[in-house]
């Protein structure tokens, strides 16, 4: 039994230099490696459509029209409010819903109501959806609207197009294009 005076002595091991067998062994192993990635990059083969189908991405993001009117404030109205906070123009925050309704061949392929984020409801709503149609030509009905007061105007577009196999049609909405905006 050792006694408690005497030091501890530890031995450590150097690491000696790779040898060729270690160089081996890596380049082996990273070799393997490389091969499994390049062997899944190509296998399975992945087709996103089939060979007769084209695809429709319904793709908008906006922010909905205020559900209401803008009032002016009275003159007492003000009178009562913060000075910081007197702007003679009240506006509701709140925004309308965005709804959208796509017909294929006069086949309705998409009904969406899109609610406003944020926790006032004055965020911007958006639509995403894929619609998967067979090839060739397609009569494509898009009915648009962002603004749920009565009398509001609803957008509307309808067009031929006719789609090759694996081809991508964009539905969007572009105020500046005019509205709907097929591309």
């Amino acid at each position: 039994m050792k006694s408690s005076t005497e030091p501890i002595v530890v031995e450590t091991r150097r690491g000696s230099p790779a040898g060729p067998v270690q160089w081996l062994g890596q380049f082996l192993l990273y070799g393997l490696f490389a091969l499994a990635i390049g062997v899944f990059t190509q296998w399975p083969p992945y087709h996103p459509l089939g060979e007769d189908q084209a695809l429709i991405k319904v793709s908008v993001a906006r922010l909905g029209q205020p559900v209401g009117e803008c009032r002016r404030l009275t003159d007492e109205e003000l009178a009562k409010l913060p000075p910081n906070m007197r702007d003679p123009v009240q506006c509701p925050r709140e925004r309308s819903p965005l709804s959208m309704e796509v017909n294929v061949n006069g086949a309705r392929m998409l009904k969406r109501v899109a609610e406003p984020g944020g926790l006032s409801r004055d965020g911007a709503a958006a639509i995403y959806e894929r619609l998967v149609v067979s090839a060739g030509e397609q009569r494509i009905s898009v009915r648009f609207n962002d603004d749920v007061r009565p009398g509001a105007r609803v957008y509307e577009r309808e067009a031929s197009v006719a789609l090759a196999p694996g081809q991508v049609l964009v539905i969007d909405f572009d105020a500046e294009k005019g509205g709907i905006v097929l591309q």
